[in-house]
């Protein structure tokens, strides 16, 4: 298992990353997956940047969205860190069981037909070409 870096023993640069999830996410909760890349402070600092610039910064997907966005991504890459950490925070932008389950209904259906597609070669519609 990885080493968790926690705030009393990290580096000044890895400290200033904390800083900024905090100060974004309003919360002094750090959790699991930043104290573990955090032993690579330059992959903690580009990935925070990242993280930071698609998920809060203005735009058009509010951040419910996002979060479905992020869950769909998750199962079916099939990190359950990555599932559980996403759905507590759709959670708390408001997703509900129904919600949950009618994304999950979704991501199933999509996995099975772009199979599907992919496995027999569909050639793509010209109307449906840009």
């Amino acid at each position: 298992m990885t080493n968790l870096i926690e705030y009393e023993q990290a580096s000044d640069e890895v400290r200033a990353v904390y800083d900024d999830i905090r100060a974004t996410r309003q919360t002094d909760y750090i959790n699991n997956f930043w104290k573990a890349i955090a032993n690579h402070p330059p992959t903690l600092q580009r990935t925070w940047q990242a993280v930071k610039e698609v998920m809060t910064s203005p735009g058009e997907i509010d951040p419910l969205m996002r979060e479905l966005i992020y869950i769909a991504v998750s199962v079916t890459n099939g990190c359950d860190y990555c599932i559980a950490s996403h759905t507590a925070s759709a959670r708390a932008k408001g997703m509900s069981d129904t919600m949950f389950g009618e994304l999950l209904a979704i991501v199933a259906t999509a996995n099975t037909t772009n199979r599907l597609a992919d496995g027999y070669k569909i050639p793509v519609d010209e109307q449906f070409k840009t």
